[in-house]
Order: C-alpha cells, then sequence, then structure tokens
C-alpha cells in the first residue's frame, strides 16, 4: 500500500519589540540569567499584565501578507499547564478569538504553484529557559533562566496542506524570510527568536481521512525541519506497514542519532483548560489601525522580484538573489541610483561583495562598501579607465578603507593603459623579443597568440587594455 504524508506546521516567531509583552522588561537576548524579570513577568501575587501595543501592531504586520483577516476583536485566554519554566503556571495565549484567521501562501515552484492555507496567527507570552547542561551539577539539576518569560511572539499555524517535508522546510524558509523582511522577526534560529513544531501524519495515498497525527517540537532550522520530518514519516508508515498504530504524541528531534524520540502523549485542547484571562480587556483593532499598518508597509520580495524583471531587465535568476533579503534589495536599488548598469551592480554584489561579507561573516546593513562607492567602481570599468582584475584590486583597498576608486586609482597609478601608440609600441617590443613565437603563429600554431598576449601584459604591469592588446597584437601578427 502506498501512502502519503500531511503536514502542518506551527512557527512560534518572536516579535522585535524592546520590551515584553505585559511588563516593561527588556527583551535583549543574552543577559545574565534572571536580570530581565520583574513581577508581571515572574507571575507574583497582584501583578497585573499591561498589554505592549507595539507587539499587537507587529503581529498585524505579519498577518496581512500572509492574506489573513485581522479581526476587530481578539482575546487572550490563560493555557493552563505546569512546567518549571513557566512561573505563573500558566501562559497567556489567544485561543478561542485569535488576531488573524484564514490566510494563504503560495509556494511558487517549477511545474506547480502549491498553496498552503494559514489556519491562525495569534500572539502570546514566551515561557522562560530550562538549562540541562553547563553547570557542574547538571547531572542532578536543571537551572531556570526566566529573561524570556513574557518574551511577545506570535505562532503561525497552517493547514495540513503541505504534502513533503521539503514542501515544509520551503515553507518555514519562506515564512522567515518574510517575518526578517517585514522587521517583525531577527530570524535567529540558534538563539530560538524562530522556532517551529510539525504535526505530521500519513494516510494511504488518495484518502480523504486523516491518519492519526504526532507532534515533533522545537525544530530549529530548515535542515533538521526537513531530516525530522522525512525520518518521522519513514516510521509511521513503518509502524503501519507491521500492522500496528500510530500512537498520537510529542516526539523530538535527535539530530546526532539522525531519528525522532517520544517525549509525551500529545495534549489536547481540553487538558489546558484554556479560559479568557481575566486580567486583559479584549484587544480591539479598528479598521483605520489595520489600514495605517498596511499602508506603511514596505514593497513584499515577490513583489520587488518581479519589478526587478521588469523594470531593469534582471534576469530572474538575479532577481531572486537580490530579493532574498531587504538590505540587499536595497543596496542593489542604491547603486543604480547611484549611476550602476543593473546588471553590473547585480554581479558585483552577487559576487565581489557577497564573497567578502561571507568572508568576513557580516551582512549587507554593515557592509563599509557603500552603493555609490561601488557605483563609482563600475563607471570606471564601463569607461576603460581600469580592467577586470584591476578592477578587484581596486575592490579590495576601497572595502579595507573608506577611499573612492577614482581616489585609489589616482593614487597608486593603477589607471589601464589605453592609449594606442603606447600598446603598439609594447606589441612591438614582445614580438621583436619572441621571434620564435612569431614564426610557430605564422606558420599554423595560433596557441602562441596567448603566450604573446601575456608577455605585452607582463610588459605593462598588467595596466594595458586586454581588448586593445588583443587587436594591436593581431593586426601586427597579420600584417
Amino acid at each position: 500500500m502506498r501512502f502519503e504524508p500531511v503536514i502542518g506546521l506551527e512557527i512560534h516567531a518572536h516579535l522585535l519589540t524592546a520590551s515584553k509583552m505585559f511588563c516593561g522588561c527588556s527583551t535583549q537576548f543574552g543577559a545574565e540569567p534572571n536580570t530581565h524579570v520583574c513581577p508581571v513577568c515572574l507571575g507574583l501575587p497582584g501583578a497585573l499584565p499591561v498589554l505592549n501595543r507595539a507587539a499587537v501592531d507587529d503581529a498585524i504586520r505579519a498577518a496581512l501578507p500572509l492574506s489573513c483577516t485581522v479581526h476587530e476583536t481578539s482575546i487572550f485566554a490563560r493555557k493552563n499547564y505546569f512546567y518549571p519554566d513557566l512561573p505563573k503556571g500558566y501562559q497567556i495565549s489567544q485561543y478561542e478569538q485569535p488576531l488573524a484567521t484564514a490566510g494563504v501562501v503560495e509556494l511558487p515552484g517549477d511545474k506547480r504553484r502549491r498553496r498552503v492555507g494559514i489556519t491562525r496567527v495569534h500572539l502570546e507570552e514566551d515561557a522562560g529557559k530550562s538549562l540541562h547542561e553547563g553547570f557542574p551539577d547538571s547531572d542532578r539539576k536543571t537551572y531556570v533562566d526566566y529573561n524570556r518569560s513574557g518574551v511577545p511572539l506570535i505562532e503561525i499555524v497552517s493547514d495540513p496542506d503541505l504534502t513533503s517535508a521539503a514542501d515544509a522546510a520551503d515553507f518555514f524558509s519562506r515564512l522567515r524570510a518574510m517575518l526578517v523582511w517585514l522587521g517583525v522577526n531577527d530570524g535567529n534560529m540558534e538563539e530560538g527568536s524562530l522556532r517551529c513544531d510539525a504535526n505530521v501524519s500519513v494516510r494511504p495515498f488518495g484518502a480523504a481521512t486523516l491518519g492519526t497525527k504526532t507532534e515533533v517540537k522545537n525544530l530549529n532550522s530548515f535542515r533538521f525541519l526537513q531530516k525530522a520530518l522525512e525520518h518521522e514519516i519513514d516510521r509511521q508508515i513503518a509502524v503501519l506497514r507491521e500492522g500496528g498504530r500510530v500512537v498520537q504524541e510529542t516526539r523530538l528531534w535527535d539530530a546526532a542519532g539522525g531519528r525522532t524520540i517520544s517525549m509525551r502523549s500529545k495534549e489536547e485542547a481540553h487538558d489546558y483548560r484554556y479560559f479568557p484571562e481575566p486580567d486583559l480587556p479584549p484587544v480591539a483593532v479598528t479598521a483605520d489601525r489595520v489600514a495605517r499598518i498596511r499602508a506603511a508597509m514596505p514593497e513584499l520580495p515577490d513583489a520587488r522580484r518581479q519589478r526587478f524583471v521588469e523594470q531593469y531587465a534582471l534576469p530572474d535568476y538575479d532577481a531572486g538573489q537580490l530579493t532574498q533579503a531587504r538590505g540587499l534589495a536595497d543596496y542593489f536599488e542604491a547603486a543604480v541610483h547611484a549611476g550602476a548598469p543593473a546588471k553590473a551592480a547585480s554581479n558585483w554584489i552577487m559576487g565581489e561583495l557577497a564573497r567578502k561579507l561571507k568572508e568576513q561573516n557580516a551582512d549587507i546593513v554593515s557592509a563599509p562598501l557603500t552603493p555609490p562607492r561601488l557605483a563609482g567602481l563600475i563607471a570606471l570599468i564601463d569607461r576603460g579607465a581600469i580592467s577586470g582584475p584591476m578592477a578587484k584590486d581596486v575592490f579590495e583597498k576601497m572595502y579595507a578603507s573608506d577611499r573612492t576608486a577614482d581616489a585609489i586609482v589616482a593614487a597608486e597609478g593603477l589607471a589601464q593603459i589605453d592609449d594606442e601608440s603606447q600598446i603598439a609600441g609594447l606589441v612591438a617590443d614582445v614580438l621583436a623579443r619572441h621571434g620564435d613565437a612569431v614564426t610557430q603563429y605564422r606558420g599554423g600554431k595560433t596557441t602562441t597568440f596567448g603566450f604573446l598576449v601575456g608577455q605585452v601584459m607582463k610588459a605593462a604591469a598588467g595596466k594595458a587594455n586586454p581588448k586593445r592588446v588583443n587587436e594591436l597584437l593581431k593586426r601586427a601578427l597579420e600584417a
């Protein structure tokens, strides 16, 4: 019997607010444990929460590109469960009336476009963090850091529309890129500010009824998500083929062992005993507020990619690469507005600049080489003032300083030799010194032409215009 997987994702994204969801404590990552805490986020008796308006705005900003309906009224609820990292004994989340629902994401493909429904986008506070290792007595004790407790996040829940582990990883990747592009999440999965839980089941191919699902928790990379789902799909199929029954449970991904392992039985909604949060009023979102947020939204990646193709005549590949990040797209357009031809700017940004940023583990926003200075370098190449190899040398010097390409070329005598009489003199001298190569070329051994070109370039210290060298050398040999 053939089986097919059915996958839905729950993506948890920290919002980039300065303070927590219901108090004024800092959300900054990496502080000393238990220093960004107060009676509110620790759940001490008598402390009352106050909703962070910026968190609601960020959540709306994330929901709109997903084509969700943002509701005028949403309600916070208490999700009751006991873990040591949950100081109140409950989490303030949204349940029956979330902020936004019924969206859709289009996943483009070579042969098909895939539509993934968005069930809901809701607001909630994060829990603290249990620390199971790194201490002398970690074999006997678990430590808890409550700095993360109360950090605002959104949970984006997809419909069970994904049918392969690769599609799930692609969907997660695209959601991450969109959230970072909008400036509502930093995309840092290593620090835990973006996490994913995957619900997966298998069923006989073509069946309408869903199989029993398992949940794989806390996947913090696209690779781990794909590997975990591939393993879990294979595991469930093997269980069914052997006549067994898939158990509804929560599982963890063991990266070292390349397998999922059982964590606990899967809770149902009634296990959490949801009820409306008595200390918070309903969240009221007016149509005017949504309209203002929508009007201030940046051009989204897919629209910008299409515009780059149409406005700048870029290949689809270039446009796709340049819109991987908003800062990269902004840099490209700034270079073009400074006078650089679009294709040349794209080549330099995706080539030398990308290499340099990767080498230094930096991002485009912090690049010391500004778009106008890159445009100045490209202008020198276009008018023949420097050659391609020279340009790479100038680029390195520009990146390491605040000098322009013109200043570097002038100060270091790097200008390309383009004068015909000067190059002709160099050609004549090389031909006189390499009579054997000249005789071989004229006798039909044309491979010696490259040797002679190299000799002319060597005599010019690499500064001669290669195109002019080729023209004048060929003319002299065939005279």
